[in-house]
């Protein structure tokens, strides 16, 4: 098939996005698929060596709260996904983009109004599970046990009364990658925290923090695949450990009593569902001492780079990753027939 990969774009995830453009770009055309890459930030086609610069420096740092990068004009942006298919004989899209427009509903909105398939999800859903805020109120609906929380700027009296006090996370409710998130262990060290999620998209979420272990589970099409286990070095799975080699270490599948990981499993999946998102995600929870699981987040648009966790658990359960990509670039096609 002829596929485009849209990566980049102008968000605080940016690098990350390119990372993971370049590994699924590589994938896809090993799988014999002619594939061209899109820098959204511009529109302008980018060659596989320019992305191999773009990723290589940075991914291991968090970026900078307001992003240096010139806001892509909605206009411009439909501009170049109204060519793809008549101009470039484009067949779907592989939506690579992490945060922003690219993983919020923009994007697929767009695409939904050119008519071309796309990888991921529709922009409902992608829209519900970007944030957060919107997320755990529809996860308590649902019955999905996540952190108690609240929204904005709250001091530290609030946090004792409703909370239970310290320690909580504090992170926006618009962004992923563990941007801007922080672990708060007094009052004294709260409003840096807030000051610093407050720099990225949406209002502040200060939730209670759950001790345990950290498990990520994916979704693809209506399958569970194997729990990820990650284990690291700093307190929680932050940005730095995420995209860092050597700082945090999986265990796949991760090591869970039958109950534990049937229930795990049900609740990624149900999660997946209340969201409305499709093909495939990534569920992220906590798991206490008494092996209850907290549901923290789903992402609609997963990482795909060497350090990702949902290529992690489909080698678990015996998918390649060029057979992965492969996998979501039909599912989106059928899905969209």
């Amino acid at each position: 098939m002829n596929i485009a990969v849209l990566m980049g774009g102008t968000s605080a995830e940016r690098e990350v996005s390119l990372a993971t453009g370049r590994e699924i770009t590589r994938a896809l055309a090993a799988s014999g698929h002619s594939v061209v890459a899109i820098d959204t930030a511009g529109g302008r086609l980018i060659s596989g060596s320019e992305i191999d610069e773009s990723a290589a420096g940075g991914i291991g740092r968090e970026p900078p709260g307001r992003n240096d990068l010139v806001r892509l004009e909605v206009g411009h942006l439909a501009r170049t996904l109204d060519g793809l298919p008549e101009e470039r004989g484009v067949e779907v899209v592989f939506v690579a983009l992490h945060g922003g427009s690219g993983e919020d509903g923009h994007v697929q909105a767009l695409l939904d109004l050119v008519g071309v398939p796309y990888t991921g999800s529709g922009y409902l859903g992608s829209a519900l599970a970007m944030d957060k805020l919107a997320s755990k109120e529809l996860f308590v609906g649902a019955g999905i046990r996540t952190p108690p929380w609240l929204a904005g700027r709250v001091d530290a009296g609030a946090v004792d009364s409703r909370l239970g006090g310290f320690p909580v996370v504090v992170k926006p409710s618009r962004e992923g990658s563990t941007v801007g998130v922080s672990v708060v262990r007094s009052a004294q060290e709260l409003d840096s925290a807030l000051d610093r999620a407050a720099a990225f998209q949406g209002p502040p979420i200060v939730e209670r923090f759950i001790p345990g272990r950290e498990l990520a589970l994916g979704v693809l099409g209506d399958d569970v695949l194997p729990a990820v286990e990650i284990c690291p070095t700093h307190e929680i799975y932050d940005y730095e450990c995420k995209y860092t080699k050597g700082m945090s270490e999986y265990k796949v599948p991760a090591p869970l009593s039958a109950a534990c990981a049937e229930e795990v499993g049900e609740l990624a999946l149900r999660a997946h569902r209340t969201l409305r998102l499709s093909s495939y995600s990534r569920v992220d929870f906590r798991l206490d001492e008494d092996e209850r699981p907290w549901c923290l987040e789903a992402n609609s648009l997963p990482g795909m780079t060497a350090t990702s966790l949902l290529p992690k658990a489909a080698a678990a359960a015996g998918i390649s990753f060029e057979d992965l990509c492969d996998r979501i670039v039909r599912l989106a096609v059928a899905g969209r027939r």
